[in-house]
């Protein structure tokens, strides 16, 4: 029974949770309002799902820079780089 209670007191919230907004949308500006918290909540979305791509380019750009390392290293041992002329030629 807890349960039926529970979705009960749900439903009850839901309910006078819509009430409100529609009487707040009746409110003069009201309308302009609930728009404006519509559109703020569509943009909180959006920079969500932004921010959560940061951890896969941070991950790239990690890989990026062990890879420039590594041919900054190489390049280091090579006295001559490939295609350059040398003094024996």
């Amino acid at each position: 029974m807890p349960e039926d209670k529970r979705s009960d007191l749900v439903t009850k919230l839901a309910d006078l949770s819509e009430e409100a907004l529609h009487r707040l949308q009746e409110a003069p500006g009201g309308y302009r309002f609930v728009n404006t918290v519509n559109s703020l909540r569509d943009r909180l979305d959006e920079m969500q799902r932004r921010i959560r791509g940061i951890d896969e380019l941070e991950k790239r750009l990690a890989a990026l820079e062990r890879k420039v390392d590594k041919l900054a290293k190489g390049a280091g041992s090579d006295p001559a780089p490939r295609g350059a002329k040398t003094s024996k030629e």
